[in-house]
């Protein structure tokens, strides 16, 4: 506890990858006061042509009450 899952075109190198799941990491720890040992980060990239289908609509369109922050393309209210 927590997973943090992040969904991304295809295009940044493993290093870029690395250093934002550790930043992730970090302010896990500081934020959420648990340890660094409790928490994973998965990175996963999607292609541009599949966001709609993979992205878009299950995770920010369907899933409304889980997101806090939104796109710029969304124009929502944050919690």
């Amino acid at each position: 506890m927590p997973h943090i899952s992040v969904k991304l075109w295809p295009g940044k190198d493993e290093s870029k990858k690395q250093q934002l799941a550790e930043a992730i990491k970090e302010l896990t720890v500081r934020i959420l006061e648990v340890p660094e040992t409790s928490i994973s980060v998965a990175i996963e990239d999607v292609a541009k042509e599949d966001w709609l289908l993979k992205v878009k609509k299950p995770d920010i369109i369907d899933n409304d009450n889980n997101v806090y922050i939104y796109p710029g393309f969304i124009t929502k209210e944050p919690k």
